[in-house]
């Protein structure tokens, strides 16, 4: 959901049972206000209903090497939604290398995320194959640490049913099946679910 005041109204109008609630909150998607307005949104999201909370790490803060900003901000805001989902986003197409990106998804792993994922999908640049097995392989070395299974999703640009088989093989190759359960692997996408029918029917995408 883009807007974070109208959890609550999805959560009055939701018939469907077993389906969790995701918002996006703390000023998504630029990350960029006061830290305890971000907290505040993040907070207040919950406590409308939502199940899950995603938010973008502070770019600028990061790309400036003030890591502690990045970290103590996903800390709090972790803290302040209590036993809630929260799924980082670290807007890989804005971040340069894959060094950064595998620090990025290092510090918001460290901070507390229960998934990262890869980018708000607006961004010139967003999910790569090549950012989302650079953040799988910092998912494998934080199990081997600690042993905390953290999520991924990839996000942003990606529409057709090879697209979602190369992501899914990624996973596969530095995780393994383990974690091919939406519970740690997932695929955000407005177009793709059509697309993957549409394939596997031989049916033109217009006719679902």
């Amino acid at each position: 959901m883009y807007f974070p005041n109208f959890v609550s109204v999805v959560k009055e109008k939701l018939t469907a049972r077993n389906v969790k609630i995701a918002g996006v909150a703390g000023s998504f998607p630029t990350s960029q206000t006061f830290r305890n307005i971000k907290v505040t949104e993040c907070k207040q999201a919950v406590e409308a209903g939502a199940d899950e909370i995603d938010i973008v790490i502070n770019v600028g803060a990061f790309l400036a090497n003030d890591f502690a900003t990045v970290a103590d901000e996903i800390r709090e805001i972790k803290q302040a939604i209590g036993g809630k989902q929260l799924k980082v986003i670290i807007e890989s197409g804005l971040l340069g290398n894959v060094e950064n990106i595998f620090k990025a998804s290092m510090i918001a792993m460290d901070a507390g995320a229960d998934f990262i994922k890869t980018s708000t999908g607006k961004t010139p640049v967003s999910a790569t194959p090549e950012a989302a097995f650079v953040m799988c392989m910092a998912i494998s070395d934080f199990y081997a640490e600690t042993g905390i299974k953290v999520g991924f999703k990839a996000a942003g640009g990606i529409v057709f049913t090879n697209d979602a088989i190369t992501y899914y093989n990624i996973v596969k190759h530095c995780l393994g099946e383990e974690w091919l359960t939406n519970s740690l692997f997932r695929i955000g996408t407005s177009r793709l679910a059509n697309n993957i029918l549409s394939d596997i029917s031989g049916c033109p995408i217009e006719h679902f």
